[in-house]
């Protein structure tokens, strides 16, 4: 069975949102893609207090300065599409006020006609979390499991009562209520956090960074699954972060996901293991424009599926 391809919508500052998010959707649902994705980041330090995912001195990218926000990117895409999924990989939750999100959601999920995935992890950037202001860095997982409530008692039936310790919600009518069951997808970057998802989760969003990596974390993530007495499947999308080249990448240490659009997809059949259905292409950051994004999306799309994924 082919597996499923997903496009990272415009969100960084080469981009009119208003005009290209809308058109890169429209044409990313024609050219074949089954989902449509955002991602979050909310500021960019100068000078960097903190290197890029917590990692001293590695360098935030350029086009973090100004990357659009996820909900507002969604729902114009939602608006512009009628099949696609749209899916966040991933909000930042505990940057949000959890009541507020878990009824943006599931609004969007209504609007959208059912076609949210609500990928949700908890960052790691401490500059982030201190503009946001909702809670400290430290109670990150803490404020997490608690919006992970707070969806499913907001998205449940009336009346919702809820009592947490950023959330009070005394019984009340809350809706509109998402169009169907909202699947919730959650990173697996720690045990704790593995736990998390196996209990608590629809399904994974891991970020490419090699086939053998992707391939001893499924395992050992299928094995907790198992040894928690989960049943049900966990469903996966995998992040690929792909920086393309208009010339092969020559080299016999080609960082995966980088090269040409040939490489990239030789990569993506390198990562198809068993059990892994769906990968979202974010090639943003390759693009200068929207005309730029439209035409290596179609043309990546074309080659995986010329290539039997």
């Amino acid at each position: 069975m082919a597996i499923r391809l997903g496009l990272g919508l415009p969100q960084m500052k080469q981009y009119d949102l208003g005009r290209d998010v809308p058109a890169v959707a429209r044409t990313a649902e024609e050219i074949g893609f089954e989902s449509l994705w955002v991602f979050e980041r909310v500021l960019f330090p100068e000078p960097a207090t903190q290197g890029l995912y917590g990692v001293p001195g590695l360098p935030w990218p350029d086009g973090y300065r100004a990357v659009a926000d996820p909900l507002v990117t969604l729902t114009l895409a939602a608006a512009a599409t009628g099949r696609a999924r749209l899916g966040t990989s991933v909000l930042v939750g505990p940057l949000h006020i959890p009541f507020q999100l878990a009824r943006s959601l599931a609004s969007l999920d209504v609007a959208s006609g059912g076609r949210v995935v609500a990928g949700i992890g908890t960052g790691w950037s401490h500059d982030e979390y201190a503009a946001a202001g909702v809670a400290p860095f430290e109670k990150r997982g803490k404020v997490l499991d608690e919006l992970l409530d707070v969806c499913a008692a907001v998205w449940g039936p009336d009346p919702v009562a809820y009592q947490g310790e950023l959330t009070t919600v005394a019984p009340a009518v809350v809706g509109p209520k998402p169009a169907r069951p909202i699947p919730v997808y959650l990173p697996a970057s720690s045990p704790k956090s593995a736990r998390r998802l196996v209990d608590r989760a629809d399904g994974w969003l891991p970020a490419a960074q090699g086939a053998a990596q992707l391939a001893e974390q499924w395992a050992r993530l299928q094995d907790l699954a198992a040894e928690r007495g989960r049943t049900r499947p966990i469903e996966v999308c995998v992040r690929v972060n792909a920086q393309h080249r208009v010339k092969p990448f020559e080299g016999a240490e080609r960082p995966p996901f980088t090269g040409s659009a040939a490489q990239i997809v030789d990569d993506l059949a390198a990562h198809a293991l068993d059990g892994i259905g769906e990968f979202l292409l974010d090639l943003q950051s390759s693009a200068r424009d929207a005309e730029e994004l439209k035409d290596l999306a179609a043309e990546v799309y074309g080659l995986a599926r010329a290539a039997g994924l």
